[in-house]
């Protein structure tokens, strides 16, 4: 099948260019821009939602927020103003695999803001504190089905109130809207790629059903819910 019309039937073993190495300045214009994509398409809104619903407002004692594969901090840098606007008392940690993009990350927060930024294999990390709650957005997508079981059950393990994905959904609709989108707005030519890409990567609903019951979650334990555009979230929260 053409490479411009995947099966949306099943994953597609397509590769993205952000994946591979790439100068510092073209990977931070290459994040920059799909932070842009997220503020244009309402990418934050699934997570701020959930944590809405999970968080008490105001709260005294700092709830520790892990964001895995955290790219350039967008999300992190979203969930920060969004805790000060509610008065919940916070502690951010941003993990990502890719030292630059750790670094890039760091200099785009703002001065005064309070993330800490750590590059690392999140299969590898060690938690020097409690992890209240786990985040990641645009991530499992990247992953294969049985590294994705892997992450949950580090989740289950690490995550003390509750674990949320933020990630795309599997559908020819998005796929072909964003291929337009990307091309009139004059994207970055890896988000041009990688968007469609990432799209005909990520899961479904059965997927997620499955995977989840693969480390014992089964339905009522978690939230499987689609948000527009494209996205499909799975949350759970154990408390």
């Amino acid at each position: 099948m053409p490479r411009s019309q995947p099966d949306f039937r099943s994953r597609a073993q397509l590769t993205e260019l952000m994946d591979e190495p790439c100068g510092r300045e073209e990977l931070r214009a290459c994040l920059c821009d799909l932070a842009w994509v997220n503020r244009c398409l309402l990418g934050y809104r699934p997570l701020l939602d959930w944590l809405g619903r999970l968080l008490p407002a105001p709260s005294a004692e700092p709830v520790h927020i892990l964001d895995v594969g955290c790219g350039y901090g967008d999300s992190l840098r979203r969930i920060e103003r969004w805790a000060n606007a509610q008065g919940v008392a916070v502690e951010l940690t941003g993990l990502d695999i890719n030292p630059e993009t750790a670094v890039i990350a760091a200099e785009a927060s703002p001065r005064g803001s309070r993330i800490r930024w750590l590059s690392t294999d999140v299969f590898a990390f060690k938690p020097e504190q409690p992890i209240h709650v786990v985040v990641s957005s645009l991530f499992t997508h990247h992953l294969d089905e049985p590294d994705v079981v892997r992450f949950l059950q580090w989740m289950e393990r690490n995550a003390m109130l509750g674990w949320f994905i933020n990630d795309l959904s599997r559908n020819a609709v998005p796929y072909h809207l964003f291929r337009a989108f990307s091309k009139l707005a004059g994207l970055h030519p890896f988000v041009q790629h990688d968007g469609p890409v990432s799209i005909a990567r990520a899961f479904v609903p059965e997927d997620w059903r499955r995977m989840c019951a693969a480390v014992g979650l089964h339905d009522g334990s978690v939230m499987i819910r689609g948000y527009t555009p494209g996205r499909l979230c799975v949350g759970r929260r154990k408390q």
